[in-house]
């Protein structure tokens, strides 16, 4: 049996772990399993009803009926697959070790206030991606190059104008502009230049936010599944204004 006390400290941590996986990119029925799995640890019953800006929670103390419910807004947090996979093995050792509330909330202090990567480790890895898309889709050495630096620029970018607070959907359009505008450097030279401005901005495209939204709506959370949809197209839309910002600038070279 759980005091007043208890469900309230265990509600308090549930929504924490659960709102920053939701924010870190992680499909909601995952959360929901890890997060049922650290209240069975615990000794309650877990309800979560998410949305794409908050969650509803409730701890529910099956023996005496008791329940403590809390509506917790999602942070806006960078995706990392490796510190999510870290926050779902965290809820198994909780079950299987039997750990207690103090424990399983120093392990995941201890997670999530591990050194994130490197900026610009981050910056040189999307740089080779997102060239190797342009190799991919038939452009030619110099066009591989060009992109590779105008990936640079324009994460670059999207990485200042984030850390200042931007709206994501301005951080789109400008970084999108800024990445096809540097790519229109292969426009001097004798190459692929087609494919090179149509590549360079595709570091931007949302993949995450779609495969969530998808996998949410198969899964029976068609709200937030929705949501993610109709978010993730925007986005998309916002890398066209950018792209056809700089296409209307060069039109006359292209043709």
């Amino acid at each position: 049996m759980k005091t007043k006390r208890e469900l309230t400290d265990i509600l308090g941590f549930v929504a924490e772990y659960a709102t920053y996986q939701l924010g870190s990119g992680v499909h909601t029925s995952r959360v929901v399993r890890n997060a049922r799995r650290i209240g069975e640890a615990l000794g309650v019953d877990v309800r979560l009803s998410s949305f794409q800006k908050s969650t509803i929670l409730t701890v529910l103390d099956s023996e005496t009926g008791e329940a403590e419910t809390r509506v917790v807004a999602i942070p806006a947090l960078p995706i990392s697959f490796e510190r999510n996979s870290d926050l779902s093995a965290l809820s198994w050792d909780a079950l299987d070790e039997a750990l207690p509330l103090d424990e399983i909330r120093r392990r995941y202090r201890a997670l999530v206030e591990k050194p994130r990567m490197d900026p610009i480790f981050t910056l040189l890895v999307v740089g080779l991606a997102n060239a190797s898309f342009c190799r991919l889709f038939g452009g030619d050495w110099t066009a591989v190059g060009i992109v590779f630096t105008a990936t640079l620029v324009g994460f670059a970018v999207k990485q200042r104008m984030t850390a200042h607070g931007i709206n994501h959907f301005l951080v789109f359009v400008a970084s999108a502009f800024v990445a096809s505008l540097c790519a229109t450097a292969a426009l001097r030279f004798d190459c692929t230049a087609e494919i090179a401005l149509a590549t360079s901005p595709l570091f931007l495209v949302p993949g995450v936010p779609l495969i969530n939204g998808v996998i949410d709506i198969v899964e029976g959370h068609v709200l937030i599944g929705v949501s993610r949809l109709v978010n993730a197209m925007l986005l998309v839309v916002c890398i066209a204004v950018g792209l056809s910002a700089t296409l209307l600038m060069v039109k006359d070279s292209l043709l």
